[in-house]
């Protein structure tokens, strides 16, 4: 099973759809972060949680 860390970002709501996809691919891109969730509050906010695979290295012993 995969082990997942999570970061989690709030957008306030005088941010456009535009900026907030522009700062999401931004994070994508560069710290390979991937979208989990996004929750859209009533005001217009939105609550945005990224996630990126923890690749553990395997010591080798031999």
């Amino acid at each position: 099973m995969p082990e997942y860390e999570f970061r989690e970002m709030y957008v306030p709501r005088g941010v456009t759809r535009q900026e907030a996809q522009r700062l999401l691919t931004d994070h994508a891109e560069y710290g390979h972060w991937e979208l989990d969730r996004v929750r859209l509050y009533p005001d217009g906010s939105r609550k945005v949680r990224l996630r990126r695979r923890i690749i553990r290295q395997v010591r080798a012993t031999w």
